[in-house]
């Protein structure tokens, strides 16, 4: 039985909630990045990477981008040491990246980190305890000052042994478990280890302020980083870090605010892997930026790529609706929505713009690797004419007769619903061609000659018709029309061309084809459609308009 009476909001308001940053409309320039995927999303595998799949994870973060990664906890275990020590001593930290390590601020902890990280050309040494009223009431059972002095000893200790080691480092401090804290004790306790550290203009030193469990509102964070963000003592040298997870699935909303509010970095990792819900989806923040004009400095050009590896080394999966990277988040089955992008696509083509308008579709999925065919027009029981006609034009080169594009997605769609499936490009590709090219039952052209004469053109035509051949003479205002009144003559029935078009198609013999559709409508009304192609003309409308009437036939 479901109880919200034992539930009651567990954050803190700062004292003073000023809300300036609700005047911004937009992130105007991309944060610091800091990956946590080694260390954060690492930690909350079912079964933690190996070596190898570290080592190989953490080259694709390098070729995204990331200038700040943390590679572990390395007095965690042999693996997370033997990986910090194999980055330093194989020369494997570029000169324009920081590699971040974590430990509690307990001495053991932070001296066998010096140990792991000795030697490091750029570090970052990340030390934190918790200061939330839940950890200090239940867990430490700890006063206000006693916890600040368990921060207060580990900023001492770290800035000591900074001075002892080889190594360039630099300093973070964590106030854990931030959002479950008063907001001016919190600001308290970083203050007196920023008194400690001395932050400059040769130390900059990084405040970060997690959301370690989701407890408010996004807007509810935004407030407690402007406060901290204004109130922080040597703010001008120090960097305000993000680190937030997702437990109320609010994670991004959480970090695009609090950036609004003043903060100056983020961590986090590809996909939102992290304990619980995860931490925040770096992709999900970067492209963000990106759909709205603002360069990430981040490199997702290849999602597909990225995704693979991701799933290769941590055997997570990305779900199909995660944004910008998910198999399905640029798919439109839905017919209305196929009908929109494709005329959206085409307005693009004849405006010439390079501005990103497409309904429905927020980035161009080419951008990040992605393709039109295969991502974006999805055909199911559900799709329309738009989506299969735009599929067909723009994936295999036919520029199909609009009432055409209607009866081919009906034939689709029923498909689709009896089969209980999606069709894949080839599918719809083959569907088409077997529906109205060389229809051939119950009559077939087998060869034609045609003549000028001053009223039009004479023809003699060869059929096999109900399984027999026939010759015949026919003569009409144009090639066509004669081919349709021998047709009429032989066949005894009547109709009307109604819808003629055609194009030329290059081949695969990179020849060009001309393509013919042709509508014909019965005496009861009914429409029908054939389609035909050679490298003349003539006799690919010849096809077309055979292959119509035999459509008529069945």
């Amino acid at each position: 039985m479901m109880n919200p009476k034992k539930y009651s909001p567990g954050y803190y308001l700062p004292p003073e909630m000023t809300y300036d940053w609700v005047k911004k409309d937009h992130i105007e320039k991309a944060p610091l990045w800091c990956s946590v995927d080694l260390r954060d999303g690492n930690q909350s595998l079912v079964i933690p990477m190996s070596f190898d799949q570290k080592l190989k994870f953490y080259k694709l973060l390098l070729k995204v981008g990331f200038k700040e990664i943390e590679v572990g906890f390395p007095a965690a275990s042999d693996t997370e040491y033997d990986f910090l020590r194999a980055l330093i001593e194989q020369n494997l930290i570029p000169e324009d990246v920081t590699v971040q390590v974590l430990t509690q601020c307990r001495e053991h902890i932070i001296r066998k980190t010096f140990e792991a990280v000795k030697g490091a050309p750029s570090a970052i040494v990340h030390f934190y305890n918790s200061v939330s009223v839940a950890q200090r009431e239940q867990v430490f059972k700890k006063s206000k000052e006693e916890i600040m002095k368990i921060a207060t000893d580990g900023a001492k200790l770290v800035k000591k042994l900074a001075a002892e080691y080889e190594g360039n480092f630099r300093f973070e401090y964590s106030p854990e478990s931030f959002t479950g804290a008063e907001p001016e004790y919190s600001l308290e306790v970083c203050n007196a280890v920023l008194d400690i550290l001395e932050p400059g203009p040769d130390n900059n030193v990084i405040i970060n302020l997690p959301v370690t469990v989701e407890m408010s509102m996004p807007h509810i964070y935004a407030s407690q980083i402007e406060y901290m963000s204004r109130n922080l003592k040597y703010r001008e040298y120090v960097t305000l870090s993000l680190h937030p997870h997702n437990d109320r699935g609010t994670g991004v909303a959480d970090t695009e605010l609090a950036l609004l509010a003043g903060a100056d970095r983020v961590e986090g990792t590809l996909f939102g892997n992290g304990e619980r819900t995860g931490n925040v989806d770096i992709i999900t923040l970067a492209m963000n930026m990106y759909s709205h004009g603002v360069d990430p400095k981040l490199d997702f050009s290849d999602m597909p790529a990225i995704a693979d590896v991701y799933e290769k080394c941590t055997g997570m999966k990305v779900y199909e609706r995660t944004p910008y990277a998910g198999a399905l988040v640029f798919a439109a089955f839905s017919g209305s929505h196929q009908d929109a992008i494709a005329k959206g696509m085409k307005w693009r083509e004849e405006k010439h713009l390079e501005e990103w308008t497409t309904p429905y579709i927020p980035i161009d999925p080419t951008d990040i690797n992605r393709t039109y065919d295969a991502d974006v027009i999805r055909v199911n029981s559900q799709s329309g004419k738009g989506g299969i006609g735009y599929l067909l034009e723009h994936t295999y080169g036919y520029n199909v007769p609009p009432k055409m594009r209607e009866h081919f997605s009906y034939i689709c769609k029923g498909i689709s619903d009896h089969e209980h499936r999606e069709l894949k490009p080839d599918e719809i590709l083959e569907i088409f061609r077997s529906h109205y090219f060389r229809i051939v039952e119950p009559v077939c052209i087998d060869g034609m000659k045609f003549s000028e004469h001053p009223d039009g053109v004479d023809l003699d035509i060869a059929f096999t018709y109900n399984g027999k051949q026939v010759n015949m003479k026919s003569r009409g205002n144009g090639s066509i029309d004669a081919v349709s009144n021998a047709l009429k003559e032989l066949t005894g029935d009547s109709y009307s061309l109604e819808v003629y078009t055609e194009h030329s198609l290059m081949n695969q013999a990179s020849q060009s084809e001309a393509i013919a559709y042709i509508g014909i409508r019965t005496p009861n009304g009914e429409l029908f459609w054939g389609a035909g192609y050679h490298t003349d003309i003539i006799r690919a409308s010849a096809y077309a308009l055979v292959s119509a009437y035999n459509n008529s036939k069945k």
